[in-house]
């Protein structure tokens, strides 16, 4: 690593050390341990609450803490997001039905480090349309992870998961956005899911950001509802989202949120 510690670059993004990939390693094991666990309570019946609660004592049985109670007045251990739930959905008394989809994100602190990541599930049986969101949400999050290589820019990355959503006749959602993350929460940059090859700050050995994008089967325009948290579709169309968290390499990059157990896409099993 050519930069030291604590070294910033003119766009306000830290570059990390080599030493502090083990510590996004071992948060974001734990983040995506959690979401491993939590897929067999995914049915329809079950409560988005009763989903949070066991999130919640995992957390506390693994030893780690929650990043998201407490943030911003938030009080719960997920974001738990319902079919044209872009994000940020809060969980509650809502009663999972067959065929409903959700995205559960988790977010960690172990010994500093933040371990953040998301994905999708079913409840029930998936209808071929929301199977084919989810898939194309999926896929393009990989290929916008296979962008991340030093020299690229922020730009390229967008612009393999715009490029690939719009061709599937559906969009990326705008509002919202990954972000760098590290021994903080939210830091630079902004990671867009679309734009320009190109465009952006130049991806450099040791940055750390979250790739997340949300995909909509209908239009991109989204709206927050009265709880100031909750955004959804205008349209009211079905919404997905997946999200790792990376850290760039000398030659592409790591991921540090990976399943344990091969359960990141909702069909594996």
């Amino acid at each position: 690593m050519q930069n030291p510690r604590g070294h910033v670059t003119k766009d306000g993004i830290r570059i990390h050390e080599e030493g502090d990939f083990a510590g996004m390693h071992a948060a974001g094991k734990i983040a995506a341990q959690i979401l491993d666990e939590v897929a067999p309570l995914v049915e329809p019946g079950a409560t988005t609450a009763t989903l949070d609660d066991f999130i919640r004592t995992r957390i506390e049985e693994l030893g780690v803490t929650s990043a998201t109670i407490g943030y911003r007045g938030y009080q719960h251990a997920s974001c738990i997001s319902v079919n044209h739930v872009v994000c940020h959905g809060i969980p509650g008394t809502k009663v999972l039905r067959d065929g409903d989809i959700l995205n559960i994100d988790v977010t960690v602190i172990l010994d500093g480090w933040y371990g953040d990541t998301s994905r999708m599930y079913v409840a029930g049986n998936l209808s071929r349309k929301a199977e084919r969101l989810i898939q194309v949400t999926h896929d393009a999050l990989m290929l916008g992870i296979a962008a991340v290589r030093p020299g690229n820019t922020f730009g390229d990355i967008g612009h393999a998961i715009q490029t690939y959503v719009e061709g599937q006749r559906m969009s990326v959602v705008r509002d919202f956005c990954g972000h760098g993350l590290g021994r903080v929460f939210h830091a630079p940059p902004n990671v867009l899911h679309y734009g320009r090859p190109g465009a952006g700050p130049v991806l450099e050995e040791g940055m750390f950001f979250t790739i997340e994008p949300m995909v909509n089967l209908g239009r991109p325009d989204t709206k927050v509802l009265a709880d100031d948290w909750t955004a959804v579709t205008r349209d009211k169309s079905l919404s997905a989202q997946f999200e790792h968290s990376i850290g760039v390499t000398a030659d592409g990059c790591e991921i540090f949120t990976l399943s344990p157990a091969g359960k990141f896409h909702p069909t594996w099993g």
